[in-house]
């Protein structure tokens, strides 16, 4: 299915610390997440072991939210979250 990222999505990307790639890896890869409005969500965790911002985090999360037509995915927006998603295992939330 082809994916259309919408301007929107690539001027917030670029605002919060992420990347073309990684948006179409989230709807390749990511895991689903809730969505409103007739949408759908999809997130994925990766490692940062970066400053941003004046503080150091361990990973990033990105959720990308997009509408699926017949024949394509069209993205709404995308959230970047910075922190850390791991339980005591050491495995990904």
């Amino acid at each position: 299915m082809e994916i259309i990222i919408d301007p929107h999505t690539l001027e917030r990307a670029q605002e919060r610390g992420t990347t073309e790639e990684e948006i179409r890896d989230v709807i390749d890869t990511g895991v689903e997440i809730p969505a409103k409005y007739g949408r759908a969500g999809r997130t994925k965790i990766y490692p940062f072991n970066r400053t941003r911002r004046g503080r150091y985090y361990e990973q990033k999360r990105v959720e990308v939210f997009y509408i699926a037509e017949a024949n394509a995915i069209i993205t709404v927006t995308v959230y970047v979250f910075y922190g850390k998603w791991e339980n005591e295992d050491g495995n990904s939330l």
